[in-house]
């Protein structure tokens, strides 16, 4: 039987979350994609969409993520995206400024990066 997958999740600042996982879900420029133990190696581009991290103990891990990459290799799985913030840290009122900047200034790509974020916490934009 595989062991765990090993999981870093890095924006630019900080390592946002690490630890074993059985499964990572996340959106990449081909399609959603699920990474169990034993995946073949791969380098993808992500973009901006939700990742879901299943920990070996724990809750479920959700995060918005931007535009980035996605490695696997030998079980370790790198997701590096500048924009990546965890559910629990996402801020209603501050992700709807950011909307309204980013409409103001006719940006789609920080548009869909706060639809991202507001879907994920149950508040479609």
């Amino acid at each position: 039987m595989a062991g765990p997958l090993q999981i870093e999740l890095v924006a630019a600042d900080r390592v946002v979350w690490s630890g074993e996982a059985s499964e990572i879900i996340a959106r990449t420029s081909e399609g959603d994609l699920g990474v169990l133990a034993g995946h073949a190696p791969l380098l993808s581009l992500l973009v901006p969409g939700v990742v879901m991290i299943k920990p070996i103990e724990g809750p479920v891990v959700q995060a918005a993520v931007g535009d980035g990459f996605l490695s696997v290799a030998n079980d370790h799985v790198s997701i590096l995206s500048e924009d990546t913030v965890l559910l629990e840290e996402i801020d209603e009122a501050e992700v709807r400024r950011e909307l309204a900047e980013a409409e103001a200034a006719k940006d789609n790509d920080a548009r869909h990066r706060a639809e991202v974020k507001l879907r994920l916490i149950g508040k479609a934009a």
